[in-house]
């Protein structure tokens, strides 16, 4: 392969950003980011990382800003609707026995800020207002051509611009279109001073399953001074115009509006954990909403010098908490290729790439998947079955030690510095 000195960079989010640093830093290759909206964005709520991708983070030197931002608390506790403990459990003390990194809880906008302060620290140029056109390859490089007339050219191309991608649309597979998942969440972030004591001692994921679907409360800061809450739940397609990246609602008849109907959601919920719900409910100012939607296995992820990743690539359902992680094993894997590889072609790069990590992401969309089939409306006497069936299950988790047989925390334990890299199929 000839030497590859400039990487171009479609996407500004987590992904890009996470690309750019470890392209620059690990590869000594020149990148320059392309963003489509006009600053960084503040969509989103709280986003969780668990070991693998915790991991990955603190190779890219961050880990102590990221650590002065979120929550590190690990403990998933299952109420019930009556409002006692149904049991918990240590979502990655396994793997982070394993791999010496546990759980992060942080605010998609302070990753987001990490990430552009230390590519700013880095002098990687980052231009907003770039929407894509055209992709087109010419002598061994890739140029791109953006709506304001503008154009680059570099040796490689990488599409981080996430589920609606233009790379992908625009050039390396435009067939695979985004699809509706059937679950939509509804999220917001809520300050414990004005919530019940009891909020700021919170630690972990605490979760509550209603006959609606699935809600949940985390702190996502270092100080614990900020709850994010989640309602997810199976609805039909949302009536809306801004289904690609969710909306919200701001004005006081349309969060009363939203109050009122998630009163009904939570009528049944009993006792003290009953009381902080809907009093976290009751102090949320601003509501957003987001549909969630995938992309279908098997689509191209990469033609010519062009690739994609992240959610370009494979957007799964959150419900594994392997988003920003996935998009960040992408980058990784992809970086040490080109670092140890030097001798492969660009086709043979992006196949040695493909081949480790299509059964990977492969799992980790069916887990998302099936994680996500417990916000599935559901009658009372099958939400008591369920709580009945998770008390046995987590029960049996902790009595049996199956924590430390790393019982469904094997994958977070996966590093893609560990993946033998060798052209097997010819």
């Amino acid at each position: 392969m000839a030497i590859i000195s400039k990487v171009l960079i479609i996407g500004g989010g987590p992904a890009g950003i996470a690309a750019a640093l470890q392209f620059q830093k690990a590869n000594n290759i020149k990148p320059v980011v392309y963003e489509l909206r006009s600053e960084p964005t503040t969509l989103g709520g709280a986003l969780g990382i668990p070991s693998n991708g915790f991991r990955l983070l603190e190779r890219l030197g961050l880990l102590d800003e990221l650590l002065a931002r979120g929550s590190t608390g690990s403990e998933l506790a299952v109420h019930s609707v009556k409002g006692h403990v149904i049991g918990t459990m240590d979502m990655t003390g396994w793997s982070k026995e394993k791999t010496g990194f546990g759980y992060l809880r942080i605010r998609r906008a302070e990753l987001l800020e990490v990430l552009m302060n230390a590519a700013q620290k880095a002098t990687i140029p980052i231009h907003f207002n770039k929407k894509v056109v055209k992709i087109d390859e010419h002598d061994e490089l890739v140029t791109v051509t953006f709506a304001d007339g503008t154009s680059d050219t570099g040796d490689l191309l990488i599409g981080c611009d996430g589920i609606h991608s233009a790379v992908r649309t625009a050039y390396v597979d435009p067939d695979i279109v985004p699809e509706y998942s059937g679950i939509s969440n509804v999220f917001s972030i809520v300050p414990t001073a004005q919530l019940p004591p009891a909020a700021s001692t919170l630690q972990g994921i605490n979760a509550t399953l209603t006959t609606d679907g699935l809600l949940a409360l985390t702190p996502c800061t270092a100080s614990q001074d900020n709850i994010y809450w989640f309602f997810s739940r199976a609805v039909t397609m949302p009536d809306s115009n801004n289904t690609r990246d969710g909306w919200e609602q701001h004005g006081k008849k349309e969060v009363d509006d939203f109050k009122l109907t998630m009163a009904g959601y939570l009528k049944d919920l009993q006792g003290e954990w009953g009381d902080m719900l809907r009093q976290v409910v009751n102090q949320t100012s601003v509501v957003k909403f987001y549909p969630i939607f995938r992309l279908p296995l098997g689509g191209t992820w990469s033609k010519g010098r062009c690739l994609l990743i992240g959610d370009a690539a494979h957007a799964m359902q959150p419900h594994a908490s392997q988003g920003v992680s996935m998009a960040l094993e992408d980058v990784f894997l992809l970086s040490r290729i080109l670092r140890e590889k030097p001798e492969y072609s660009i086709a043979d790069t992006f196949r040695v790439y493909d081949e480790h990590r299509r059964p990977r992401v492969d799992e980790m969309v069916k887990t998302a998947e099936r994680n996500g089939g417990v916000r599935k409306q559901t009658s009372n006497w099958k939400l008591a079955m369920n709580e009945k069936l998770a008390t046995g299950a987590m029960w049996a988790y902790q009595a049996f030690g199956l924590e430390k047989l790393g019982l469904g925390q094997k994958p977070l334990a996966y590093d893609p510095e560990e993946e033998n890299l060798d052209l097997f199929k010819l």
